[in-house]
């Protein structure tokens, strides 16, 4: 039996994520196929993921797949796939801000969009969600570089400042409609900043929001509350049924420790979150900016835009400015940085090895969007 063939592929550390970015001219261009090859690619079904690039955790099992875009207010499309690290699964039902941070950089690297002189902009349509950003990084001489001062907590060192802005959406702040909503007998805020993503006070769940992530994983009294809050904020959020997605984002607050406005703990939807994402941490910031909320008491707002949202492993500083008034986002931005660390070819196994992806309720949104 011969080798499989080899696939183009950059690996690259995107905030506090990494995953593999592709252009989408060198998948397969049919859903199931492309996600049958990334689960190869990845090492996938096996909580190792020894067998591909895969890290064995959902924040180093991503993968973006770019391509210049048809839209004239776009310079590339971007698809973001979860790919699933102990089951047959890649999903595309939520965005990754994280992975989104090495987009422009891989779309200059492979010459989707034109560097300029000293800094370079690209717009980016996302199409997990149809919303956009404008990523902008250096690019002393015409090419990319990935070193500078910039730190962000989760990742050794420092690195280039990769400045992410998020034009005004279309879609509501309060997908509910309300500012409180009482979800399975608990109070919480539904948000929508660019990630679904359902506020409640730690203490309301009898945990005080300061455990670390492996203690909350271990809480089965809370694993199944918050399945329980999760399921049916889903349908409450228009989400519809989300057993087997990965929004909304259930995230607990907590009074800040170290100087920020609000302690978080974020859930993917079962393992907690090391850090928190940066979509997540953008719908976090606009929701504790809403009067009302349940984020009321418990964070310290200060009166300038930056939000400073704090994470187990550190903090994500977010700039949102909300009309209190409308409960509309009039602007959000966040630093991120971004690495190429491996730029080459992919061999994923065999295919008579591979287990036949899950099917994936409702079809995939790229299929629609391309």
């Amino acid at each position: 039996m011969t080798a499989p063939d080899g696939v183009r592929c950059m690996l690259m550390r995107g905030g506090t994520s990494k995953g593999g970015y592709f252009l989408a001219d060198d998948l397969p261009a049919e859903p199931a196929a492309r996600d049958a090859l990334l689960l190869r690619i990845m090492g996938s079904p096996d909580p190792r993921q020894i067998d591909g690039l895969g890290g064995a955790h959902p924040l180093t099992s991503k993968v973006a797949v770019v391509s210049r875009s048809a839209d004239p207010d776009a310079d590339v499309d971007y698809l973001f796939l979860q790919v699933a690290v102990d089951t047959c699964e890649v999903t595309d039902r939520q965005n990754c801000g994280n992975i989104l941070a090495g987009v422009g950089p891989f779309a200059v690297e492979r010459g989707l969009v034109p560097a300029g002189d000293d800094r370079t902009s690209v717009r980016v349509r996302m199409l997990n969600t149809g919303e956009r950003a404008v990523a902008t990084f250096p690019t002393p001489g015409g090419r990319v570089d990935y070193t500078g001062t910039a730190e962000i907590s989760g990742v050794p060192g420092t690195a280039a400042p990769v400045v992410i802005e998020f034009p005004q959406g279309g879609s509501p702040l309060l997908p509910t409609g309300n500012v409180r909503d009482t979800v399975a007998g608990t109070e919480v805020t539904c948000v929508d900043n660019g990630m679904p993503v359902v506020l409640i006070p730690a203490a309301a769940l009898n945990a005080t929001g300061y455990e670390t992530p492996r203690d909350l994983e271990e809480d089965l009294v809370l694993a199944g509350r918050l399945r329980e809050i999760r399921l049916a904020a889903g349908h409450l959020m228009g989400l519809g049924d989300v057993e087997g997605a990965t929004v909304p984002k259930p995230t607990l607050l907590a009074p800040p420790r170290h100087g920020g406005a609000v302690t978080t703990r974020t859930f993917i939807p079962v393992r907690c979150h090391t850090s928190i994402g940066v979509l997540g941490a953008a719908s976090v910031a606009a929701g504790l900016r809403v009067p009302g909320g349940v984020g009321e008491g418990i964070a310290e707002l200060p009166e300038s835009d930056r939000v400073r949202v704090e994470h187990p492993t550190g903090f994500l500083e977010v700039d949102v400015h909300v009309d209190p008034g409308s409960a509309v986002v009039r602007r959000t931005a966040v630093v991120r940085t971004a690495r190429k660390i491996l730029d080459g070819t992919v061999f994923p196994r065999s295919a008579a090895t591979a287990p036949i992806p899950a099917q994936r309720p409702g079809g995939t949104l790229d299929s629609a969007a391309r």
